[in-house]
């Protein structure tokens, strides 16, 4: 799930940063880094601001959460004050220019404001990432389209092959949920560019696609739920059985988190499925997990068990209107109240626009379908050898659904299940110490090699009968 976090600083912002100076205004040009304090710890935020022809142009940094060279809205500097909008994250920084190389202000967001003092300096933290593949290859990567022939969407990816490959195995790569690229990107991270870099390298060929309405393909995540993202994943593996260097029988998928979830859907539907690999795949529905992620979040984040029962609790009731009122409009009417407490109309601007985003979110039919959706009967129903890993200290999809996976298969016949737990491993499969979100991005490992060798050696294994 670890496309649906309502983070402080979200990874996908797209406006341009800019604004005017006169003579009598100070130059603001250069790099701005400010730190503001959070649940869980502390943000480094870095504003690179840029003065060419007496407009400004600025790019945020945000190193923890692996974001670099984000596009925001507008800067203004007049007289000793400088302000910064950012409304994709419904944001702002107001600040007094103290001198030429520090600025003692304010960042607001939603409703909630923090001190945030701004100094210049040269040094821009840089993420580091070292898994991360650099070419030249050992193998063969090729841009690819193909179109899904039920929904009439054109697909995007990048296909990997083992050089001189004849009757390899393959593997089709399913994201997590939210519109996620090819690569998986998420806090700095990619992680299936690492895992087909691997994969690859060893033998399996890997197709990893961009998810619907990203990248080079066409759709809508939030239009689509999990039985068409499924659909999608149908079209990627008839895609594959038309290349000469791939082994028709030997096709299998691996899912991580909400694609651990599409994997079975779209294996009971084809026979031409060869096996599932599971990466932290819930094994229960979407309600129950998104109960528990959030109650585990919160306490790493240090909430109190008072906060953490009302957060429920709220949760719950927005949940139960998804669940009983099928009317879009009166199901937006009905979570305005519960979200807003009954004082919508005495919000600002900037709060009326975030409870509106996640009525919005919640009311999508993404969201209708994964929130009441059961994989258990579907997974009673797969018939293909599967592997489903977990990682001890997982926040969002906890080690426990590794049980409710393992039963659910066994009892509609299928003993041909792996389940393994990595201890102190979080929901990206990174060796951790919490597990917590924030964790994430601070981690250089994408993925540990340890995961990466047992779901190459497993479908080596797997596929070579």
């Amino acid at each position: 799930m670890q496309g649906r976090f309502h983070l402080l600083f979200a990874l996908s912002l797209t406006l341009l940063f800019s604004g005017y100076a006169s003579a009598q205004e100070p130059d603001m040009s250069g790099n701005w880094s400010g730190k503001i304090t959070i649940p869980g710890g502390t943000l480094e935020m870095i504003f690179k601001i840029s003065l060419t022809n007496g407009a400004y142009e600025a790019k945020l940094d945000v190193p923890k959460q692996g974001a670099a060279n984000l596009s925001v809205g507008d800067v203004v500097v007049t007289g000793d004050s400088l302000k910064i909008a950012v409304p994709a994250i419904l944001g702002n920084y107001a600040g007094k220019i103290i001198s030429k190389d520090s600025v003692s202000g304010k960042w607001s967001q939603s409703g909630m404001s923090f001190d945030v003092n701004l100094n210049k300096t040269d040094k821009v933290a840089e993420v580091k990432r070292p898994q991360h593949p650099v070419p030249p290859f050992p193998y063969l990567s090729e841009e690819v389209e193909f179109t899904n022939p039920h929904s009439g969407l054109k697909l995007a990816g990048t296909l990997t092959l083992p050089k001189n490959a004849k009757g390899c195995p393959a593997v089709v790569m399913i994201t997590g949920s939210g519109a996620e690229d090819r690569d998986e990107t998420v806090f700095g991270h990619k992680p299936f560019a690492v895992i087909a870099d691997y994969l690859t390298r060893n033998g399996i060929a890997v197709l990893r696609c961009d998810d619907r309405g990203v990248g080079g393909s066409e759709g809508d995540v939030n239009s689509s739920t999990s039985l068409d993202f499924a659909g999608d994943v149908l079209a990627e593996v008839e895609f594959l059985k038309k290349q000469k260097a791939i082994d028709p029988k030997k096709i299998g998928l691996i899912g991580q988190s909400e694609g651990g979830l599409i994997a079975p859907i779209a294996a009971v539907e084809s026979d031409d499925v060869a096996f599932i690999v599971m990466m932290a795949g819930p094994g229960v529905t979407g309600e129950q997990i998104i109960l528990e992620q959030a109650a585990l979040i919160s306490k790493a984040n240090g909430l109190p068990e008072y906060a953490i029962e009302q957060g429920r609790l709220t949760n719950q009731k927005i949940f139960d209107i998804v669940k009983s009122e099928p009317d879009s409009a009166k199901t937006v009417e009905k979570l305005r109240q519960i979200l807003a407490q009954g004082m919508y109309d005495g919000m600002n601007d900037d709060m009326k626009k975030m409870i509106d985003a996640k009525i919005q979110g919640v009311n999508s039919p993404w969201f209708r379908y994964f929130l009441t959706y059961d994989p258990k009967p579907t997974l009673t129903k797969v018939k293909c050898p599967v592997l489903a890993i977990n990682g001890t200290k997982d926040l969002q999809v906890p080690v426990s659904n590794l049980e409710n996976i393992i039963e659910a298969i066994n009892s509609g016949g299928n003993m041909q299940v792996d389940t393994i737990s990595f201890n102190n491993h979080n929901h990206l499969f990174q060796r951790c110490e919490t597990g917590a979100v924030a964790e994430y991005s601070q981690i250089e490992e994408t993925i540990n090699p340890e995961v990466l060798k047992t779901m190459k050696d497993w479908i080596l294994k797997t596929t070579s009968n």
